[in-house]
This record gives structure tokens, C-alpha cells and sequence, in this order.
């Protein structure tokens, strides 16, 4: 069987568009950070990981023992679902950069933990990820 060109092995590597510009996602490896981007651009939306650890940064910034509830963002746009964008995207990265990207998630879903309550009354929505089953302060 012949030899494969380079140049034809590289035109079949996956490569970034270029039409937006890219949030650092702080605290991750250069490595990690591009598969990051490789994930983002094939199944979801640009920068929706950076986008999520940001919400995160915001939420924890407000004062007291526990989350308020109405200073969330609108429906929709809640920290519960930026860390479904965080399982989303961990769920498609490789090995490696799960471990690095899951370093911060565990050290996110510690202070979320810390910060609100358990909600016996959403048991059932335990299926969509356990962050769903936490009560903030009315």
C-alpha cells in the first residue's frame, strides 16, 4: 500500500473557524483549552464553556452564606444550566483534558454545594443532573 502525502493526512485534521474570538478558559492547559474549542465548534455553541465558568464566577461573587435566587439570571440562562454545558462538554472531551477541565468543575460543584440547599421536593429531577435537586435562598 503506497505512502500517504502529509498535506493529504493534514487536510483531513479537524481545523477552528475562525469567525468569532475564543474566551481563554482560565485554569486549563493550552491542550485542554483546544480541545475545548474542537468540542465548542462540532456540538455546541462558541464559547460555551468559558461562557459557563464565567456565570459560575458571577454567581459565587454575591455576598452571604447562601445563593440568592433573585439575582439569577433570566430562565434559561441559569447557573444550573451552565454546569449542564459543563457535563455536556465533558462528556465529549478526551480523557486528558477531562481530568484538567474536571479539576475546576469539582472545585465549582463544591462551593455550588456549599452555597445552597437540598430540595427534597425535585427528587425527581435528579435524572438531569444532581445541581438541579439544590435550593437557593428566596
Amino acid at each position: 500500500m503506497p505512502r500517504r502525502r502529509p498535506k493529504a493526512v493534514r487536510a483531513e485534521q479537524w481545523r477552528p473557524r475562525w469567525q468569532y474570538p475564543v474566551l481563554r478558559v482560565p485554569g486549563v492547559s493550552a491542550r485542554t483549552r483546544a480541545a475545548i474549542r474542537r468540542v465548542e465548534d462540532q456540538e455546541m455553541r462558541p464559547n460555551a464553556v468559558a461562557i459557563a465558568l464565567s456565570r459560575f464566577q458571577w454567581v459565587f461573587k454575591q455576598p452571604g452564606r447562601y445563593l440568592n435566587a433573585s439575582e439569577a439570571y433570566s430562565p434559561g440562562m441559569e447557573v444550573e444550566d451552565a454546569r449542564d454545558d459543563l457535563e455536556r462538554a465533558m462528556l465529549r472531551l478526551p480523557p486528558g483534558a477531562q481530568r484538567d477541565l474536571g479539576r475546576l468543575i469539582t472545585r465549582i460543584d463544591a462551593e455550588f454545594e456549599r452555597r445552597t440547599l437540598p430540595e427534597p421536593n425535585y427528587i425527581e429531577l435528579a435524572v438531569f443532573g444532581w445541581w438541579w435537586t439544590r435550593m437557593r435562598e428566596r
